[in-house]
């Protein structure tokens, strides 16, 4: 969610602090700021609103100094405002602290501190850090020591970044439970939340490990783990150009990221096929005794990779014949689930840090499951924490709405459950094989559909002012629904909803009306007949019909009032190119209403807080 960025160097840090910040925007946030540490003491800069209110503060103005640290701020606790945004100063102007993530135990801290006189100025859990870090500085006269001693006192979910006056040229952190890097230049190192932080100036990065304490320096960056020993972490190049990160010519980096999709795609599966028409999953191993030893899988994630993981259940069912539970990664460990050494855990996440999802991973590894993520980052949390990892090879995605994300996600489950089937011994060798032929085309396939992409602008530029907007599918298109409606509501703010289709007269037909928008998505053949049935009973309470079917079913043109037809391949390989012209409708929804497209309101790419 918030950002952070530090820099300790020969050079000047507000521009690479700003530069940095920039990167970060598509996290998400409220307000930005920096602390520098200059021969005049600590100079602190911060604006509500976009980092160009905080281009405007700084003006012309030079803070120099050789170190500083960086924040853009996405409100947990208080409003936006100039007091709650960061970095935030002890009473003395002499230490600064920027943060990430929650401290579960700050009421009980700021109670003790205002009994000591401690004055604060902010609403934020972040004072109370800063206020106790000074409190232990006064007494050891050492940032590191200090950490130590203030992070060992706090409870939550967390990174803090902190400079001193008195120590210019040095950045102490701590993380629990949140992302951190720490990048190596020549004469500068960096600290960071993420890896697009810092690729303009640094690929050579130290994944900082949960309960670690780093001291970054322009020489050096020193790692202590979370028993004060020093420690050598591997270092990691990342081969991610930083020009990935860049609009290339679309106006929105959504769009840019949709129309990426037929490249990823391919990449995610060539990268697991063999040239003899194989799957094979780097680093993913079972052998036919421990599947059929298994009970369950379990698929657990959050907002757009739960409906991955809706989509991946109904496909492992069908192909690997193993019972597939799939849990909201929020609610996972709050309902004491039966899991144990006879469940497969899947963890979904593009980011490899969404805090739900490594606790529900955590959960689940305290009771024994065996634990396989789907992650996008490499060296992630979510990664780190599990035996066997399958990447995506998505690269870097910037918009808040996640769209090729969604569709690497697919494409590696579609990869598992047949890597699954083929081990236990329970798909036919004819049909393995179609399917492997049908995912090879895939990419293809998405990079035709992208060409309805005119028809879809047309539609939403006709029906942009809808408030109401209702998804609806039977089968896989019912779980595609989630994820069509997910899209439309996160940018463009409509009131949008999905449901099963043969769920509609259980009470939902009862608001449909003359100027209800209805996305009928009817790309399953063995159910089309019924979806016929229900678009009829949409249509007969006068609602406006805009069906999604493949090009085969022409005759769909007399049920509906506009069709988009689709390239044809399996009913369980349809979610994959279905989605792109609902993620393409919610886009131009969205371009029609005026709305912030790659940073939607309230909302933050990676959810590092409960």
């Amino acid at each position: 969610m918030c950002g952070i960025v530090g820099y300790a160097g020969r050079e000047e840090p507000q521009d690479i602090l700003l530069a940095g910040l920039e990167k970060l925007e598509y996290r998400g946030y409220d307000s930005a700021g920096i602390a520098v540490v200059n021969e005049e003491g600590l100079q602190i800069r911060k604006a509500v609103g976009p980092l160009a209110n905080l281009r405007k503060a700084i003006g012309r103005e030079r803070l120099g100094g050789k170190a500083g640290i960086g924040h853009t701020r996405w409100a947990t606790h208080g409003a936006p405002s100039t007091a709650n945004a960061h970095p935030h100063i002890d009473m003395d102007g002499t230490l600064a602290v920027v943060h990430n993530g929650t401290i579960e135990n700050y009421a009980e801290k700021k109670e003790a501190l205002l009994a000591e006189g401690v004055r604060f100025r902010s609403d934020t859990d972040t004072e109370v850090a800063v206020m106790l870090l000074a409190k232990h500085y006064r007494e050891t006269r050492d940032l590191k020591t200090a950490m130590d001693r203030t992070t060992a006192e706090l409870k939550g979910t967390y990174v803090l970044v902190a400079v001193a006056a008195q120590e210019p040229d040095r950045i102490v952190a701590h993380r629990r439970n949140a992302p951190l890097i720490a990048a190596r230049g020549k004469g500068f190192n960096l600290l960071a939340s993420d890896f697009s932080a810092v690729l303009k100036y640094a690929k050579d990065v130290y994944l900082i490990e949960n309960g670690d304490t780093v001291v970054v320096t322009p020489e050096e960056i020193t790692i202590y783990d979370e028993q004060d020993r020093l420690v050598k972490r591997e270092l990691m190049h990342i081969g991610w150009d930083a020009e990935a990160a860049e609009k290339g010519g679309f106006p929105h980096f959504m769009l840019k990221e949709i129309h990426e999709q037929p490249r990823v795609l391919e990449e995610t599966v060539t990268a697991c096929l063999s040239d003899h028409g194989q799957v094979r999953l780097e680093g993913i191993t079972f052998t036919r005794e421990e599947l059929n030893a298994l009970h369950k899988i379990c698929i657990v994630a959050c907002g757009t990779a739960y409906h991955a993981g809706l989509v991946g259940k109904y496909v492992i069912e069908k192909l690997a014949r193993i019972p597939v539970d799939v849990d909201v990664a929020s609610e996972f460990r709050y309902r004491d689930p039966f899991i144990d050494e006879k469940t497969l855990f899947i963890a979904i996440s593009q980011s490899g840090e969404t805090a739900d999802t490594l606790e529900a991973l955590r959960e689940a590894k305290r009771k024994g499951a065996r634990i396989l993520s789907i992650v996008n980052v490499v060296g992630s949390s979510v990664a780190r924490e599990s035996e066997q990892v399958f990447y995506t090879h998505a690269g870097p995605e910037i918009a808040v709405a996640s769209t090729k994300a969604y569709t690497t996600q697919l494409a590696s489950l579609y990869l598992l459950a047949l890597y699954l089937a083929e081990v236990k011994g329970v798909i036919a060798p004819e049909e393995y094989e179609d399917y492997v032929r049908e995912l090879r085309a895939l990419p293809d396939k998405a990079d035709e559909t992208l060409r309805c992409a005119a028809a879809v602008e047309a539609l939403a530029r006709d029906y942009y002012d809808r408030d109401q907007v209702f998804y609806i599918g039977r089968g896989l298109d019912s779980a595609l629904a989630y994820e069509g409606s997910l899209k439309l509501k996160e940018i463009s703010y409509i009131s949008s909803f999905a449901i099963a289709a043969g769920e509609m007269k259980h009470g939902t037909i009862a608001i449909m009306e003359p100027r209800t928008i209805v996305l009928a998505l009817a790309t399953q053949d063995r159910l089309l007949e019924k979806m016929i049935s229900n678009i009829q009973e949409v249509k007969a309470r006068n609602a406006h019909i805009i069906a999604f079917t493949k090009e085969t079913n022409p005759h769909m043109a007399e049920q509906a009032h506009e069709v988009i037809f689709l390239p044809v391949c399996r009913d369980e390989l349809m979610p994959l190119l279905a989605i792109i012209p609902l993620q393409l409708y919610a886009y131009y929804v969205a371009r029609n209403r005026g709305c912030e497209i790659d940073k939607p309101r309230n909302l933050a790419k990676s959810v590092t807080v409960e």
